[in-house]
């Protein structure tokens, strides 16, 4: 320990949530500090240069027209966005066949089409009547809760291809097997994001558009207002707090505030030592809400030939690497980029294999859908969220059958003068950047409130 600092506020993360707390207390007068274990800012967003410069996001990069926080904050910012590549046909490799489908998912029979409409339909009616502010209190938590989302799809689906489709969403959603979620965390999530339509659509949804340098702008740009407040490579070990205030104690400062916001996932958030401990609701959910596993990847071509041939670039595959293929070509085409997701349970067998012997499945996997021209991509990068430190997976905690009746109350609820952000605390566009600044409001909402009644010691 080399310094101590005082502040009305400390925050712990600099993501977006953190970010977002600390402008609105700054904005209300508040003196705030940040503490973020990383070296760099953005927290599940991480924007990267490739070899020819175009810029990629590893972590988080779409936007949709719904997600008003960002797209304010995009305003305000002055970055650019450009519309998700999504003219011509889309592809699904099952069985080792490729074949070329419109819409959001492949085509299906007569049979199998209006079985999955009509459980699709149920599950939209079933995310429209969650109460987004307390999940657990809807009639039929308990019955909900004790589901997992793959019974619930063998319930109300009974086509092998609805099914599978169903299923499929699983891991592109959240990054764990339908088996492992609750199917009210499921429908609370939908609910949060308006609508299984709207969290999966490409035009006017959930990946409607992507940002020119990065969606890390938005971290920088907000850090930016915030001069002076972000500490970095500074790894938080023990907060301590008494009737006076609390005491954040982290790689060479230690920071004395009135208020502490721990903007950090609950699996992160229950690896830190608190004095007094944690009351057992609130150490019980950090242990019950974990992360799913996302491997990313990006294959660079000459160009995105591709959409000579009529195709989207958008893939669904029964392969483990990748499992799901979008177009990531920069805006005018001057280079292709294909963008591949491995997640839940291939994710955490191949994140055990070397970045090559990933490269070359995913190579295999494109080339069974594009053809020869795949073969070579130019440069490869990629990024296992599940193996960084300070994430430990991706792209936000779930929630498996259970947790959200015996620990929903936790999930925002402050311990004293410690006050709980990040994404996975929010009630609109949960695991989104778009959740992550409500979140961050809230919690400083919350603060302010605090503030307001408690004299200053």
């Amino acid at each position: 320990m080399t310094g101590t600092m005082q502040c009305d506020v400390v925050i712990v993360g600099a993501g977006m949530s953190g970010l977002t707390a600390a402008r609105v207390l700054s904005d209300a007068g508040r003196s705030v500090i940040i503490l973020e274990a990383r070296d760099r800012v953005g927290g599940r967003t991480l924007s990267k240069a490739l070899l020819n410069g175009f810029v990629v996001d590893m972590g988080g990069q779409w936007v949709g027209p719904t997600q008003h926080r960002v797209v304010g904050l995009i305003s305000e910012l002055g970055l650019r966005t450009f519309k998700t590549y999504n003219i011509g046909a889309s592809l699904a490799l099952i069985d080792g066949a490729a074949q070329r489908y419109d819409g959001i998912l492949p085509n299906l029979d007569e049979a199998n089409g209006l079985d999955l409409a009509q459980a699709v339909e149920k599950l939209e009616a079933l995310a429209a009547s969650i109460p987004l502010e307390a999940p657990w209190t809807h009639p039929d938590a308990a019955e909900l809760d004790r589901l997992t989302y793959a019974t619930w799809i063998d319930a109300n689906a009974t086509t092998e291809g609805a099914r599978w489709a169903l299923k499929f969403m699983a891991p592109s959603v959240f990054s764990v097997d339908a088996s492992e979620l609750s199917i009210l965390h499921v429908a609370f999530y939908f609910g949060s994001c308006g609508g299984v339509d709207v969290l999966t659509a490409t035009e006017g949804g959930g990946q409607d558009s992507r940002f020119v340098d990065g969606m890390q702008g938005l971290a920088k740009g907000l850090a930016a207002s915030l001069p002076g407040c972000v500490k970095l490579e500074q790894v938080v070990d023990r907060i301590v707090q008494d009737e006076q205030g609390v005491s954040v104690r982290a790689t060479s400062i230690e920071v004395y505030a009135r208020h502490v916001i721990v903007a950090l996932p609950p699996t992160l958030a229950g690896r830190l030592r608190y004095d007094p401990p944690m009351p057992p609701l609130r150490d019980s959910l950090t242990q019950r809400m974990p992360m799913g596993t996302a491997i990313k990847m990006m294959f660079r071509y000459e160009a995105p030939f591709w959409r000579s041939e009529g195709l989207s670039g958008m893939a669904m595959t029964d392969k483990d690497v990748p499992q799901l293929v979008y177009d990531n070509s920069p805006e005018d085409g001057a280079c292709g980029v294909l963008l591949g997701f491995t997640e839940g349970i291939p994710a955490r067998s191949w994140m055990q294999r070397s970045p090559d012997e990933r490269r070359a499945a995913g190579v295999e996997t494109l080339v069974q859908l594009f053809g020869a021209r795949a073969a070579e991509p130019l440069e490869y990068v990629e990024h296992s969220w599940v193996s960084e430190e300070f994430s430990r997976g991706c792209y936000a905690g779930t929630m498996p059958p259970g947790a959200w009746r015996s620990f929903g109350p936790a999930v925002r609820a402050n311990v004293g003068r410690i006050h709980w952000a990040g994404t996975e605390t929010a009630t609109v566009w949960n695991g989104y950047v778009e959740g992550a600044m409500q979140a961050g409001e809230r919690a400083a909402s919350d603060v302010l409130s605090a503030l307001d009644v408690q004299p200053a010691p």
